[in-house]
């Protein structure tokens, strides 16, 4: 087992504030439990309940503190890729032992609760949070029981209430999470609603007009498998046997990225394609090799338009080149099967986010207007090759002014502290779960979805309803 996230510090992170500095009245405290696949992850978030004032010469308005925040990954190398017996075997011996040792960062009370001190550090009892925090779904049931389970009996012990929350959901709010844990002024709150999320990770391909909290309406999704899956899956087939050894790591798409890119951004060298016909079509190698993007059968056809996402082919198409090649494949065609592949992989993400804009601009101009924010979250956006394709696919085609929101890397897989922020969020608006609640392996976050999207599901509950 390894552990992904370290305990957080103000120096080393930038987030949280300085225990000495923090001068606010109680805010809200929530310990927080993810374990939907096969990170075990707790954290304690505190949101402060009145704006900072000012230190020394700067302004620092910080809403919210990380006063604890560890994850710890299964060891799936020996099945290449996530298996559900490790994972859960994963959780059960890591989820109680994260939670016992989150609990000596639990702030204290403090003597007295109105002077606005906090007295980390001094004599007294330990806060007990005001609500536990857990993700419901989607992910694997049985590893989405270690932690449901846990929290109920950490609810009933503490006689708290329990909000259990949508994954995906929580992946969309992280930039809003980063916001309140920035000094920068400018940041508290955003992004705003409404803003696009593109959440993209190795189960999970969604392209969401996020209107409000609990209003995300579906406009792409993979009418097959994931980016993320596809990624690992073209990395399995490109990167050498040494290599994946190698590494340690089952992520393989961070392999990836790191074999075809070892400079990082300086030697991405990209120009985005400025016009629909550019777009699809191939663009040949000097080994003989091309890949076809996603759903462009023709330059007129119906399926180059539609709102969909498809990646299984691309991934096919890459191990056929391997496999189909006459000599073993040297470490430079690697590296430039390994680039070509992201290259389409997220060219066709970029794809349908702008013909999303495009839609949106011409039947919902009041929407488009107010659109300002692409947030890209999930495993998959921890990838800078992505950052650089969007970024000069959105300025190529008239939309530069859509900024784009990437959490740090630490807060691009799946993690507590995003657990927790959603909690807040909704607990905020006045809603808990009933402990009768049971995990979802899927939960959509659409209103208009067949299972009524995050308010759809039975469990929930609003105080003084």
């Amino acid at each position: 087992m390894s552990i992904l996230v370290r305990r957080s510090t103000n120096a080393r992170r930038g987030f949280g504030i300085p225990r000495e500095l923090c001068r606010f009245r109680r805010g809200l405290l929530t310990l927080a439990i993810e374990s939907s696949c096969d990170d075990s992850s707790v954290a304690i978030l505190e949101k402060c309940s009145k704006s900072r004032t000012k230190l020394g010469s700067s302004n620092d308005s910080r809403k919210a503190i990380l006063h604890f925040h560890e994850k710890v990954t299964a060891d799936n190398s020996a099945y290449r890729g996530i298996h559900p017996i490790a994972a859960l075997d994963s959780h059960q011996e890591n989820v109680a032992k994260l939670v016992q040792k989150a609990l000596s960062s639990l702030p204290f009370s403090g003597a007295n609760q109105d002077d606005g001190l906090d007295r980390t550090g001094s004599a007294g009892e330990r806060r007990k949070p005001d609500f536990v925090t857990v993700t419901r779904g989607p992910g694997m049931r049985s590893s989405l029981s270690v932690g449901l389970d846990t929290a109920k009996g950490l609810a009933v012990a503490w006689q708290i209430p329990l909000v259990a929350v949508n994954h995906m959901q929580a992946h969309a709010l992280t930039p809003r999470l980063v916001s309140a844990l920035s000094r920068n002024q400018d940041e508290v709150d955003n992004p705003k609603f409404p803003f696009l999320s593109l959440l993209v990770s190795g189960g999970h391909t969604l392209l969401l007009l996020s209107a409000s909290l609990t209003d995300h309406q579906i406009l792409a999704s993979t009418s097959d498998i994931a980016i993320g899956d596809c990624i690992d899956k073209v990395a399995r087939s490109v990167l050498p046997e040494a290599v994946l050894k190698e590494s340690g790591d089952s992520m393989y798409g961070r392999v990836l990225e790191h074999f075809a890119f070892p400079g990082g951004i300086n030697e991405h060298e990209y120009t985005a394609p400025a016009s629909r016909e550019k777009e699809l079509a191939r663009n040949p190698t000097k080994w003989g090799w091309s890949f076809g993007p996603p759903l462009a059968e023709t330059k007129s056809g119906s399926r180059s338009k539609a709102m969909e996402y498809s990646f299984s082919g691309l991934a096919s198409a890459a191990e056929r080149f391997v496999a189909n090649s006459a000599h073993d494949m040297s470490i430079e065609e690697r590296v430039d099967l390994g680039r070509e592949a992201m290259r389409v992989a997220f060219e066709h993400l970029a794809s349908r986010v702008v013909m999303a804009l495009h839609h949106l601009r011409q039947g919902d101009r009041s929407t488009a207007q107010a659109l300002d924010t692409l947030v890209v979250s999930g495993g998959v956006a921890s990838n800078q090759y992505l950052k650089t394709i969007l970024r000069a696919f959105l300025d190529i085609r008239d939309y530069s002014h859509i900024g784009l929101s990437f959490p740090p890397p630490s807060l691009c897989t799946d993690n507590a502290a995003m657990i927790a922020w959603t909690g807040m969020e909704m607990f905020e608006n006045g809603w808990e779960s009933d402990l009768s609640c049971r995990p979802l392996r899927k939960w959509s976050m659409d209103p208009a979805a067949d299972d009524g999207g995050i308010l759809g599901i039975s469990g929930w509950k609003q105080r003084g309803a």
